[in-house]
């Protein structure tokens, strides 16, 4: 059994970058049962897009691990954001992202707060 307050090494970034046999999706995730985090490392092939849409609760970070591509926010009148390994983003609450993967892809780590597990509650009215 692990114990949940020792800090250790979770995984290789560049190992699984390189991998490529996750087209496409997580290439991992964050598991262990007691953590106050969610993290992932997504993979976009090549052109690939994330459609805009907004997260209410959560502020995310995202740090670009390899490959390329954009960052389409709600700034008024603002132009996609260019996208390379080392590009660290805040994505507040609230606010309006897509991502689009360059021509070789693009993979990236997210960050945020553990959401809560699902929670049987009354009925309204009940």
């Amino acid at each position: 059994m692990t114990d949940q307050g020792s800090a250790r090494v979770l995984c290789d970034v560049d190992a699984l970058v390189a991998d490529g046999s996750v087209p496409g999706g997580a290439a991992w995730r964050l598991a262990e049962p007691a953590r106050q985090l969610d993290a992932n490392l997504v993979r976009i092939p090549p052109g690939g897009h994330i459609p805009a849409h907004v997260e209410p609760h959560l502020d995310v970070l995202v740090l670009v691990v390899a490959g390329d591509g954009t960052l389409d926010s709600d700034s008024a009148g603002s132009a996609p954001q260019p996208l390379t390994p080392g590009s660290l983003v805040w994505l507040p609450h609230g606010s309006t992202r897509g991502l689009t993967a360059g021509e070789s892809g693009m993979s990236y780590l997210t960050v945020h707060r553990r959401r809560p597990g699902m929670q049987i509650q009354a009925r309204p009215g009940a």
